[in-house]
């Protein structure tokens, strides 16, 4: 895999980011590669895009998105990419925002992400 740099990792970040604040479910869904592989808490893997737009299209249904904040974005000597971000949503059903903090590790090929694994405490959904 070719180590990709900073600027590469920031562009994604930003059309990620924006797409999902956008409710643009292609356009977020173009940012990972067919067979993404995905490790979030609380859920088995995700593999395959496909089966992540499952995902995405349940979580927009739950919640309109808010705010999408990277606060820190960092490319490894080996090519992967270490974020800390924050979300908030709006819940369709209350209304009231929910906010979280989290960090992830992925890696990029061809412009897109090819695996991700994201870490957060579940208990700041407040599900």
């Amino acid at each position: 895999m070719a180590v990709i740099d900073q600027d590469e990792a920031s562009r994604l970040f930003d059309r990620r980011c924006e797409a999902w604040l956008a409710e643009d479910l292609d356009g977020y869904l173009e940012c990972f590669a067919a067979g993404v592989e995905l490790s979030v808490p609380g859920r088995d893997p995700i593999v395959g895009r496909e089966a992540y737009e499952q995902v995405v299209r349940q979580a927009f249904r739950w919640a309109s998105p808010v705010a999408f904040d990277v606060h820190h974005l960092a490319v490894t000597p080996d090519g992967a990419v270490l974020a800390e971000w924050a979300i908030t949503v709006r819940r369709r059903d209350t209304g009231a925002d929910v906010s979280w903090r989290g960090m992830s590790t992925c890696g990029l090929r061809n412009g897109q992400i090819e695996w991700w694994r994201e870490h957060w405490d579940p208990a700041q959904l407040g599900a």
